[in-house]
């Protein structure tokens, strides 16, 4: 048994062991936004059930908006070394594709809070709008990407129409994804971010590439 000296009302919390890191805490509002909905789901909510106090919740995540997203910045970092690290004789589409298939590879373990995770992204008024700033630094991540390789500015419009494509191939491939149970999430992005490198030449693609069906 472990004594939490944080809990809202100052004094010493007694109970479960308290969540110790950004993933057990993300998991445990996960689970409570699907079982009593995400706009019903206190901040209070999540670090009672955590064995937590308020205060402690806030050094983990700004807001509840930010907790479905887990380790965001971490991710994001992990994808711009992932790009940096590549050899500039690599084709920048396949560089790119690669980069995004890595992102949005997760432990077996972790596929479940994932589509949970996502349904609530794509699906909650509040955390649609909030997405839109989450969006913004992984399209930037791509852009400049593109705009060191090509010798750009990151703000002109082939960096940025590049960022905003990868994206839209993304999130088409997520609400398949989410569509489909027995569908694989890799693969589905692997059709989708194809369809982009070969200008959406449809005659690469084959019959196995229906929904729920797709092969990388």
């Amino acid at each position: 048994m472990e004594v939490d000296e944080g809990s809202s009302d100052g004094a010493p919390r007694i109970g479960r062991q308290p969540a110790t890191s950004n993933a057990q805490l993300s998991h445990i509002g996960l689970q409570l936004f699907i079982e009593h909905g995400f706009d019903e789901t206190t901040v209070d909510d999540i670090a009672a059930a955590a064995g937590i106090g308020r205060r402690t919740f806030f050094r983990y995540f700004a807001s509840k908006n930010d907790l479905p997203w887990g380790d965001f910045e971490g991710m994001i970092a992990s994808m711009r070394g992932y790009l940096a690290a590549l050899p500039d004789d690599v084709d920048i589409r396949e560089a790119l594709r690669t980069a995004v298939i890595e992102f949005n590879r997760f432990p077996a373990d972790e596929v479940s809070y994932h589509r949970e995770r996502m349904r609530l992204l794509l699906n909650v008024p509040s955390l649609v709008a909030h997405s839109t700033l989450r969006y913004a630094d992984w399209r930037q991540v791509i852009a400049d990407y593109v705009a060191e390789r090509s010798g750009l500015d990151p703000e002109d419009l082939v960096p940025q129409t590049t960022a905003w494509a990868m994206l839209a191939a993304s999130l088409a491939a997520y609400e398949q994804w989410l569509r489909h149970d027995d569908a694989d999430l890799i693969e589905l992005l692997g059709v989708s971010l194809r369809l982009i490198s070969t200008g959406f030449d449809l005659t690469e693609l084959s019959d196995d590439h229906a929904p729920g069906g797709a092969s990388e």
